[in-house]
């Protein structure tokens, strides 16, 4: 999962006109942050924006495919999905699927800070 640092250098130019990015050294590639959101994976020299829901769809007709790796023999898609060729040539290219892989991030930030509700739990009065 190896990334050449050339390739790196130009993923963050490419997602620095959103906001502020840098990567990380993570499992044998980069993770990407922007703004402090861990929008993508770096591996082998591909480019996976997050993904959700609401935004894969547009990935999919775009042509991409989710990064999977293989776990005890068993291959594991993650919310991540390659970048479209395109969106590698300029960062005004690369824009909508930043801010799709953001959207994606925000959200999935706050479904893990919002408390789950139970079945029968009430609150107590203060």
């Amino acid at each position: 999962m190896a990334a050449a640092g050339g390739f790196v250098e130009h993923v963050l130019e490419l997602l620095a006109s959103p906001g502020h990015a840098e990567a990380k050294r993570m499992f044998g590639g980069h993770g990407v942050y922007l703004d402090g959101l861990f929008i993508a994976i770096i591996a082998d020299d591909e480019l996976y924006l997050k993904a959700d829901a609401e935004t894969r769809i547009r990935f999919e007709r775009a042509g991409s495919a989710p990064f999977i790796y293989v776990k005890q023999g068993k291959s594991m898609a993650m919310s991540f999905w390659r970048a479209p060729d395109e969106a590698l040539d300029t960062p005004q290219l690369m824009r909508p699927w930043a801010r799709l892989a953001l959207d994606a991030a925000l959200r999935a930030r706050t479904a893990k800070s919002t408390p789950k509700k139970t079945a029968g739990h009430k609150p107590r009065p203060a």
